[in-house]
């Protein structure tokens, strides 16, 4: 059986690079979110539109995945969730989230929120999504297919 890419769409910058992966090893494409928009038309690709209750696309995602699938998110909680489920996991910039860094990733996550929350305007946010990002992705990506169909 061949891979899944379970994706969290709703703020994905590297669909293109997704489905470019995706049709180069053959592996479906579930592209989650909570609004519509274009996915190319290719029997690999599914759109998947859920609800628009809070954290809908992550349930979606965190159920749907296994050992047998890479989520796409930039979601430390979804990560986490999906790693449980035996899932690879990659953020957009190509870093994977790991059973042995998810723990730190999330004691980030949290020390961040309180940092943000005794700020009184806005934070910095991440920085910007460059060149870089895509070509880590692209490779990372890659070589997570290739680990799944090895299996």
């Amino acid at each position: 059986m061949s891979p899944t890419i379970l994706v969290d769409a709703d703020a994905c910058p590297v669909k293109e690079e997704i489905y470019k992966v995706a049709f180069r090893h053959e592996a479906r494409v579930k592209v989650v979110s909570n609004s519509p928009f274009r996915v190319p038309a290719h029997p690999l690709i599914e759109r998947v539109i859920v609800d628009g209750g809070f954290d809908a696309a992550d349930d979606w995602i965190a159920e749907a995945a296994d050992a047998g699938s890479v989520v796409v998110t930039a979601d430390i909680l979804l990560a986490d969730r999906a790693l449980k489920k035996g899932a690879a996991v990659l953020a957009p910039n190509g870093k994977p989230f790991t059973a042995s860094s998810i723990g730190a990733a999330i004691a980030t996550r949290a020390i961040m929120a309180d940092l943000r929350a005794g700020m009184d305007g806005p934070g910095g946010g991440p920085p910007p999504f460059a060149k870089t990002d895509r070509s880590r992705f692209l490779q990372a990506l890659d070589e997570a297919l290739v680990r799944l169909k090895r299996r």
